[in-house]
């Protein structure tokens, strides 16, 4: 008998690698804390033949554009959006925090969102 074939599996092709990881890349948790602010700008977008579903479904905590309505609601229902509800209700990071952080002062966080969020901590 001859000598196996040897499998081809994608291994260390640069160009593969790189589309799998930024193939469903989505918006960064800060990102969507931006676009929270103003939830209106996104909800309310005009007419985009190129979006699916026209642009007219769209999730703002996920940052995910829907085909119809009905699918948006199945997912509003969803483990994923749920989660990614939980996600959000921790303060996201800031400068001074990530400088904290790195060294350059005390670091303290409670990470709830809210009345009681607070970042303790001297600069020095």
């Amino acid at each position: 008998m001859g000598r196996l074939r040897r499998k081809r599996m994608h291994k260390n092709i640069r160009d593969t690698k790189r589309k799998f990881r930024t193939k469903r890349r989505t918006k960064d948790m800060d990102q969507i804390h931006d676009d929270l602010k103003e939830p209106s700008k996104l909800t309310d977008q005009p007419v985009d033949y190129d979006l699916p579903g026209a642009g007219q479904y769209y999730c703002v905590e996920c940052a995910r554009y829907f085909t119809d309505g009905t699918s948006q609601e199945e997912h509003v229902k969803s483990k994923l959006h749920k989660r990614r509800l939980k996600e959000l209700k921790n303060v996201p990071y800031t400068i001074e925090e990530s400088e904290r952080a790195a060294g350059l002062g005390s670091y303290h966080i409670k990470i709830t969102k809210g009345k009681h969020a607070e970042i303790t901590g001297q600069s020095e």
